[in-house]
């Protein structure tokens, strides 16, 4: 697997470093919260259809899930954006298991179809 490129905290001043840490904060450390708190979570927004397939899918899997939202497409732009800033993740829905991101909708397909979720679920 690749790393991610992220610009290294050296490469960054100490103003810009604090203007990135305090880039909504609030939502980041709910999101946080929340993710480090809840066996599933999933992120979104409104007006979204692949959300809402997500959303759908766990449900008919019997899967329980906390489901934050966050704006739609006309609002709280900024606020979903730092959110992918904190977790690398660029759409959404994001889905977490057992803090451990897995990805959006599609790859909540495959990790249903091949068990993977649920071997998460129970470890």
């Amino acid at each position: 697997m690749k790393d991610r490129y992220i610009l290294p905290t050296e490469k960054i001043s100490e103003l810009a470093q604090v203007s990135i840490s305090k880039f909504h904060g609030d939502i980041v450390l709910n999101v946080k919260n929340t993710v480090e708190r809840e066996k599933v979570v999933v992120f979104g927004m409104k007006q979204n259809p692949v959300v809402k397939q997500a959303r759908s899918l766990l449900e008919s899997h019997n899967v329980a899930y906390s489901y934050l939202e966050y704006g739609s497409y006309f609002s709280k732009w900024k606020e979903r954006l730092a959110i992918k800033l904190w977790s690398g993740w660029p759409t959404f829905p994001q889905i977490f298991v057992k803090g451990i991101l897995i990805g959006g909708y599609s790859d909540l397909k495959v990790e249903l179809s091949n068990g993977d979720l649920q071997k998460r679920l129970l470890n």
